[in-house]
């Protein structure tokens, strides 16, 4: 080993020692004074419905939910918008970026080793410490003052996680990562009952139109009948207006059903992320019966069922792995690093027995003054911590709120529906009565059509109950997880 090399050695050793020393020697180290007081999670007698609120069945959404309508086109369309859509690529985008984030934590942790090569063309001072070596003198072995140094080896090194420092960050990145997850599933429920909430809407759309078609059957035959009299003088010209008039209604009302139609389908398209012609033709189909269920309990199970709560679960637990990580920067922290290789004044030397080189250096940092950096860096991942957590506190009430609305919507939907098929019957019969004179000649064909007017405009009514029924059986789905099931959540213990 040549004199460079022992000089370096030397004064690592002298470093060490000095850090040692000073660490042993003081009387402790950085003090934690902003910790901070933790949050608490939301009570579980918080996560719960009114007695009041209930549904004829019980029971929580099952996985691929849509497939209880059994329609061909809604699970086509599903599939297609899962599959394809923007935001379904940037949550999974989002899940492969934290998985990244989990491997780069883990690799920090595990022992580094490099290869090193240097060629280092340099002028020795001869005031410095290598003031000897700027000397000429080949036979004592100086060729100064200028060398070609070369240095030819591996460097390792490894950081001794005793505090947990590093396994804390490591778990704060699992954390983040079963959170995109968790996300992942929420954007698949979102999209699944965006897709079914508009195609519904379509097809309670398609149904309007046939009952509007119906109406304007009767409203055109009206017109007809009112032009016939008008013209040889039986009546007055103001009933043809007003006949047209409603005609004329009528077929605004078509125009606008037919145009929200585009509207959905475009809507649609966007949310599946397809090109012009890249949904296929959506074919009328009957409404499906309501099936919702509510379950009759809901606590610590609806925080499983829902995604979005969840993720956000697991967000709060990484914020408590950060605090942790907070505190052990706090403590001393130890690594070693080593290297072997040759290192040599001369290249012609560099890889001979005497150049090798040999350094193994234990290292401890302590902080003792660290201006406020530490206590400002835990404080800081407390406070987020603290928000998070009243985020989730919220999120979970909001979800009971959601669920108590919908059930609460459905409960007055179906009591609404029932009477209005009532309604519907009354209706129904005035009109019969009519048709029968009708049958019997003791009445007119007009006024026979001009009764089937109001029973379609009941008819409507009650399709759009329907409409809304269907559309709050979805939200209620959504409302409680769309099917997915995860591991019972524990109690949140910030630390």
């Amino acid at each position: 080993m040549n004199a460079r090399s022992g000089l370096r050695e030397w004064r690592w050793r002298r470093c060490f020692l000095c850090v040692a020393w000073m660490s042993f020697m003081q009387p402790g180290c950085a003090l934690i004074h902003h910790n901070g007081t933790p949050y608490t999670e939301i009570a579980s007698g918080q996560i719960n419905l009114a007695d009041d609120i209930h549904l004829a069945r019980d029971g929580w959404p099952a996985a691929r939910w849509w497939t209880r309508y059994r329609d061909a086109q809604l699970d086509a369309l599903i599939d297609q918008a899962l599959a394809n859509a923007p935001t379904m690529v940037i949550a999974r985008t989002r899940v492969a970026q934290a998985k990244s984030d989990v491997e780069l934590a883990r690799a920090g942790s595990n022992l580094q080793v490099a290869a090193l090569a240097s060629l280092d063309r340099e002028h020795i001072s001869a005031n410095g410490f290598l003031g000897p070596f700027a000397k000429n003198e080949p036979a004592a072995g100086l060729t100064g003052p200028w060398y070609t140094e070369g240095i030819v080896g591996l460097g390792a090194s490894l950081d001794i996680d005793i505090w947990g420092k590093q396994r804390a960050q490591i778990a704060a990145s699992l954390g983040v990562s079963n959170a995109r997850l968790a996300e992942t599933s929420a954007v698949e429920l979102e999209i699944s009952t965006d897709v079914a909430q508009l195609y519904y809407g379509i097809q309670t759309t398609y149904q309007l139109i046939d009952l509007l078609n119906e109406s304007h059957e009767v409203a055109a035959f009206a017109v007809q009948a009112h032009e016939a009299r008008a013209a040889r003088g039986l009546e007055a010209r103001t009933l043809l207006e007003e006949a047209r008039a409603q005609q004329l209604a009528i077929e605004l009302q078509i125009v606008s059903a037919q145009g929200q139609i585009k509207q959905f389908r475009e809507s649609m398209r966007a949310l599946a992320g397809a090109g012009p012609n890249g949904l296929p033709a959506i074919e009328p189909v009957a409404l499906p019966r309501w099936q919702a269920a509510l379950p009759a309990t809901l606590s610590y199970e609806l925080l499983a069922r829902r995604p979005d709560l969840q993720a956000m679960r697991w967000y709060v637990e990484a914020s408590f792995d950060r605090i942790d990580a907070a505190k052990a920067a706090f403590y001393p922290s130890f690594d070693i690093k080593a290297f072997f290789g040759f290192d040599a004044l001369h290249l012609a030397d560099l890889f001979t027995h005497a150049s090798q080189q040999i350094n193994l250096i234990p290292g401890l940092y302590l902080p003792i003054f660290d201006g406020g950096r530490l206590n400002a860096n835990l404080s800081g991942a407390r406070e987020g911590s603290n928000l998070l957590i009243e985020q989730y506190n919220q999120a979970v009430l909001n979800a009971v709120r959601d669920v108590a609305q919908t059930g609460s919507r459905l409960q007055a939907l179906d009591a609404q529906t029932g009477l209005q098929k009532q309604r519907i019957e009354s209706v129904a019969f005035a009109r019969n009565s009519v048709e029968a004179y009708y049958q019997r000649g003791l009445t007119s064909r007009l006024a026979a059509l001009e009764a089937r007017q109001p029973v379609i405009a009941e008819q409507v009514a009650l399709l759009t109950l329907d409409g809304q029924m269907l559309s709050q059986e979805i939200a209620l789905t959504k409302a409680l997880g769309g099917g997915y099931r995860a591991d019972p959540p524990v109690e949140l213990k910030p630390r």
